[in-house]
């Protein structure tokens, strides 16, 4: 078995004295683990750093078997994210609950063209939260949990939509929240696409994406703890509010 593409390196590990074990996010084949020879050397570190983009050839006796890969520098994203503090805990972020969220070896072609061009705005930190909270509703969509924002969830109405249920990820008006306003989560116009991308309304729609990845997503995956990059980089960014 035998297959070559282009993919974005999402976790490295050492395996035995000088070999890893790397996850790879491609287009047409998911999330994929293979084994790289001479991995943990001095050689292939600067070219294994998660966010990277690599040219891979994956191959196999059997189509079960982890396999190995021969890798090819496409292009690093590394000095981009080093270049500033909250883009490194993004790049962080985004590459752990690829990791965390995905099923191996099944095809999100979409989703893999999105992260593609989230990863490539590293360079422009003054978009790129908002395209990272559009990723972020993006993979819980992907992943079976896509949030219903368009309409109340009580009433039907589509304007003065303030709240998102906690249960079901619908939108709620303000009018049919009443009192129970304090136990809904913030539905900021730009989870809507509307408006401008203030960093407040972006830090409240973390809020929002956050309580799903940790509702729904960790308990289909029998209580996982959210990988603490993602905590890492929302801290980060409260910071710059």
């Amino acid at each position: 078995m035998e297959w070559r593409g282009a993919g974005i390196l999402v976790a490295v590990r050492r395996h035995g004295e000088s070999s890893a074990i790397i996850e790879v996010f491609t287009e047409t084949h998911g999330l994929h683990a293979g084994v790289v020879r001479g991995g943990a050397g001095r050689r292939m570190g600067p070219i294994l750093q998660p966010g990277a983009q690599l040219d891979v050839v994956w191959r196999a006796r059997l189509e079960d078997h982890i396999g190995s890969y021969t890798v090819e520098p496409i292009r690093s994203r590394a000095a981009a994210a080093m270049a500033d503090r909250l883009m490194l805990a993004g790049l962080n972020a985004v590459t752990s609950l690829l990791s965390y969220c995905l099923p191996e070896r099944q095809t999100h072609a979409a989703l893999y063209r999105q992260t593609e061009k989230l990863l490539d705005l590293l360079e422009h930190p003054e978009v790129w939260p908002l395209a990272y909270l559009k990723w972020e509703m993006a993979l819980l969509a992907e992943v079976g949990f896509s949030l219903q924002l368009d309409a109340c969830a009580v009433s039907g109405v589509t304007v003065d939509l303030g709240f998102v249920s906690p249960k079901s990820g619908r939108a709620v008006s303000r009018a049919a929240a009443g009192e129970w306003a304090d136990r809904l989560l913030p539905l900021p116009d730009i989870l809507r696409g509307i408006g401008n991308a203030p960093d407040l309304e972006v830090f409240e729609g973390l809020k929002t994406t956050g309580h799903f990845f940790h509702s729904q997503v960790a308990a289909t995956l029998g209580g996982r703890p959210l990988p603490q990059a993602r905590a890492r980089f929302v801290d980060a960014f409260s910071r710059r509010l």
